[in-house]
């Protein structure tokens, strides 16, 4: 007799979302950091001014690249998707001066974040800084516009994958033992859609082998996904999210007014319990 496989439905997620308006507290973040809070979104936390300045500095930059990688879209900077540890920090290396170009002389949204952040993980007697290698060191951030049309516009993926699978000559894979956040800085948002979603369930191996995402968390189907619930951040330009990246998120369609949805994005997370790395 043959009994048919049954697939088991994604496991539901306990998730604490955290959404207010002002200044950046790097005692959130350090609760995103430990797994205490999945989502925090802090509206206008920088000028429209700065953000506008910011994406103007994008759109000229000479370092402006077409992703191949599978993900619709342009960036300045160097990621860590789909690259081993010499490509992704030779890379880095290479994009650092057009990367420095999208501030200029402005005041950097994420150093200054970054900064402070270092500041408060040294009281604790906790290291914070970007990841490295002996071909070089990452970048403050990247940046990227997408492009993508049809349900999403980013597809639903993790970002624990990648990072599980980022080499044995690289430092990430440490990071996915603990929690893997996701920074975004928006300075630039279509009126409607463009959003950040995130659903209720954060995958673990054998969910990744279900969805044949294994070595990218990317991209999960529709279906799988159906049955769980989720959570729209409904994003503005000025405004930063930080989230649990093993949760399962991605990128609402946008609408048709031609405003483009611009983000900084970088990652962050344990490695030891003294040392915190940032990556792009």
């Amino acid at each position: 007799m043959v009994t048919a496989q049954v697939s088991q439905a994604p496991a539901i997620s306990p998730v604490a979302i955290k959404e207010r308006t002002g200044s950046i507290s790097t005692g959130e973040i350090i609760s995103v950091l430990k797994g205490e809070i999945t989502g925090l979104h802090i509206k206008q936390a920088f000028s429209p001014e700065l953000a506008e300045e910011i994406t103007t500095n994008f759109n000229r930059n000479p370092g402006l690249k077409e992703r191949k990688d599978g993900v619709p879209g342009q960036y300045v900077g160097a990621s860590h998707y789909t690259r081993n540890a010499a490509t992704y920090f030779a890379e880095a290396e290479s994009a650092r001066p057009f990367v420095e170009a999208l501030f200029a002389n402005l005041v950097d949204p994420v150093r200054a974040l970054f900064d402070a952040l270092k500041r408060e993980l040294h009281k604790q007697a906790i290291e914070l800084r970007p990841a490295h290698s002996e071909h070089g060191q990452a970048n403050i951030c990247r940046a990227i516009c997408w492009s993508g049309a049809g349900m999403y516009s980013l597809e639903p993926h993790d970002d624990v994958a990648q990072v599980l699978r980022a080499g044995k000559d690289c430092e990430l894979p440490a990071v996915a033992n603990n929690t893997v956040v996701a920074l975004n800085f928006y300075p630039s948002m279509p009126d409607e859609g463009g959003n950040l979603r995130i659903w209720s369930h954060k995958p673990t191996e054998s969910d990744r082998r279900s969805q044949g995402v294994e070595t990218t968390g990317y991209p999960y189907s529709t279906a799988y996904l159906e049955p769980l619930p989720y959570h729209d951040f409904q994003l503005k330009a000025g405004d930063i999210a930080l989230i649990d990246g093993g949760f399962v998120h991605g990128v609402t369609q946008q609408s048709g007014n031609g405003k483009p949805r611009l983000l900084l994005n970088c990652f962050l997370g344990f490695a030891r319990r003294d040392l915190v790395l940032w990556w792009t």
